[in-house]
């Protein structure tokens, strides 16, 4: 009988489609590279998510982020992704969480429940934690590294914490685990060195706002507005979203 994951199925098999569809995946971060993840993982078949974010769609999204259109600024993104995730597949269960994952409000998340991680954030504080957290519980995670000021989408692998170069944010990572005694982390990053942005306050964020009310944290508050196309983070999604169902499942070529 066809359904909407025949063709998904005529690759993966029936067992691992069936597999797919108990199995829980938490995601960290709902944006460029987030949105992008949960939208592979839902067309994949599955068929349970936690979505954390506390963010809501802004005008300056529209250009990367998945989520992001004219009739979704305004609304948090969990809310977004969950929408879409039901119209991809109506039984798939969706458990929001409108925070900011940080060390403090880490005690609310029980990790042994989910069966990945993927870390899509952009604080190392909360970074860390994140590893933390599911190492702790025996969960595999898989964590985005920067996907900012980047325009080959060519340029990302998928690597060992330990294996990288080049990438700033790597960088501190390996540095942060080293002295946590974390001896891996399967990542996703870039050879590509960072592009300095334009500084043009006339086109940044940084001095004028527009972000939707109520968002907590503004583009006012961060040290750099870094620039972003919607052919990188996109990119970046999608390796991330393959790399979760190649480990769930077993299934799918070895990078």
């Amino acid at each position: 009988m066809l359904t909407r994951f025949s063709r998904t199925e005529l690759l993966l098999g029936k067992e691992a489609m069936d597999s797919l569809a108990g199995k829980r995946v938490a995601v960290f971060g709902i944006g460029g590279v987030g949105g992008y993840t949960v939208e592979a993982l839902a067309r994949t078949g599955v068929g349970r998510f936690d979505l954390i974010d506390d963010d809501k769609v802004c005008l300056t999204n529209v250009n990367r982020q998945i989520l992001a259109a004219k009739s979704t600024i305004g609304r948090y993104k969990v809310d977004v992704a969950e929408e879409r995730i039901l119209d991809i597949n109506p039984k798939a269960e969706v458990v929001k969480h409108r925070c900011f994952f940080m060390p403090d409000n880490a005690d609310e998340f029980d990790f042994t429940q989910y069966d990945y991680v993927v870390d899509a954030i952009d604080t190392v504080t909360g970074k860390i934690e994140l590893v933390m957290r599911a190492n702790a519980a025996g969960v595999p995670i898989i964590s985005s590294m920067g996907a900012g000021n980047k325009l080959s989408a060519t340029a990302f692998e998928v690597a060992d914490i330990y294996k990288t170069s080049v990438c700033p944010l790597a960088r501190v990572m390996r540095q942060e685990l080293r002295k946590r005694g974390v001896k891996h982390l399967k990542v996703v990053y870039s050879r590509e060195k960072p592009i300095i942005p334009v500084e043009d306050m006339a086109i940044s964020c940084k001095t004028n706002c527009i972000c939707p009310p109520g968002t907590a944290r503004k583009c006012t508050e961060r040290r750099q507005v870094p620039g972003s196309v919607a052919f990188v983070p996109s990119v970046v999604g999608l390796i991330i979203a393959g790399e979760v169902i190649k480990d769930l499942t077993g299934k799918g070529p070895e990078i």
